[in-house]
């Protein structure tokens, strides 16, 4: 069972999933970064481009999910770097700092608001975000076109493209791909029909949603949300 509520860091989401069957859900591309705990580990969970269904036996997990473009500043390594991996923290950070967040989470009756914890500490000293770069997902999630966003943000392509990898972890369209996929899923789980849907998401038609959302996501849209329209 997944459950989750808006985190005091601004932004950010904290959220639980425990095993309910056998079989994994995939986790899409969001255009975000988490910070994971499960079994006593942690890890941190980087920007997806596809869908990735985690391995193993079901197990249940804790997280952070930091608002796009957020967490490369939190954890001080570039986006792009942990593009498309799951990495144990303390292959980013010294093994005794790993340590002994380690043991305050095991020892804190919440694992989820232990991690949230741990992302406040953090986040009182290191840089603050870039403001532009939430102001560019802000645009692009309103589905606003990549070449009117820079201009708008006053920033070249190449300029953009170099800042978007190091916070996001992959260009401007992928974001922009990636954040028109959510959208639609949210309209599509809403009960609106896929043709609607796929206009008021910013696709050109039905089949276009279709062939991103198996692109991006590995499956029909029609599987994906566990139905059959």
């Amino acid at each position: 069972m997944y459950a989750e509520r808006a985190s005091r860091l601004t932004g950010a989401v904290v959220w639980t999933n425990t095993p309910a069957g056998t079989g994994a859900r995939p986790v899409l591309p969001d255009g975000c970064m988490d910070l994971l705990w499960t079994e006593g580990r942690l890890l941190v969970a980087g920007p997806d481009t596809r869908a990735h269904v985690p391995d193993g036996p079901p197990r249940a997990w804790a997280g952070i999910r930091f608002f796009p473009g957020t967490a490369p500043a939190l954890l001080g390594v570039p986006a792009h770097e942990l593009r498309d991996r799951r990495v144990e923290l303390a292959d980013l950070w010294p093994a005794s700092r790993v340590g002994r967040l380690r043991d305050r989470i095991e020892a804190a009756p919440d694992a989820a608001t232990a991690l949230e914890e741990i992302a406040l500490d953090r986040s009182a000293w290191a840089a603050v975000p870039d403001p532009l770069l939430r102001r560019l997902v802000e645009c692009l999630d309103e589905g606003r076109p990549v070449a009117g966003t820079a201009d708008e943000l006053e920033l070249g392509a190449r300029q953009l493209h170099r800042r978007c990898l190091g916070a996001f972890g992959y260009g401007p369209k992928t974001l922009a791909r990636i954040l028109r996929l959510q959208r639609a899923l949210a309209l599509a789980r809403s009960g609106l029909p896929y043709a609607e849907t796929a206009v008021r998401a910013g696709y050109a038609d039905q089949p276009h949603l279709a062939r991103e959302v198996r692109d991006l996501a590995g499956r029909p849209l029609g599987r994906l949300l566990g139905g059959g329209r």
